[in-house]
């Protein structure tokens, strides 16, 4: 039988890094030669949801226009049409969204403007995934 080394119950670890603001929350900035892994945007990734889920709801009949679903919704109409329009993302954007893979600085209300609804023309729209 070996004996192994007593682990201590605390642990000290330095780590270099800088709180940042980033659209209203704060967040860890770890130096350019450390590559922090990928998180999605949390406010974008809702927003897909919401929009596949209300256009799922307009498609079955659930409701008959998009003013009852944002009445039924408590949101304005005028917001839940430039949401909707989230659907018209190309498959390679909305997957990068969700995989974390952001634009450059791309933010929600960067997204809710008029985008080409050509996928084509979409990531110079909105800027090159890495």
């Amino acid at each position: 039988m070996t004996r192994g080394t007593p682990t201590p119950e605390t642990m000290t670890l330095h780590v270099p890094f800088r709180i940042v603001k980033r659209g209203g929350r704060k967040e860890m900035q770890m130096p350019d030669r450390v590559r922090p892994e990928r998180t999605p945007d949390n406010t974008l990734v809702k927003a897909l949801a919401r929009a596949f889920r209300w256009k799922r709801m307009l498609d079955a009949g659930e409701f008959a226009t998009i003013a009852e679903l944002a009445e039924r919704e408590g949101i304005a109409p005028s917001y839940m049409t430039r949401v909707l329009r989230l659907t018209l993302l190309a498959p390679d954007i909305v997957e990068a969204i969700l995989d974390g893979k952001r634009f450059p600085e791309v933010t929600l209300a960067q997204v809710l403007e008029p985008f080409p609804v050509e996928w084509a023309a979409q990531p110079d729209h909105f800027g090159r995934t890495d």
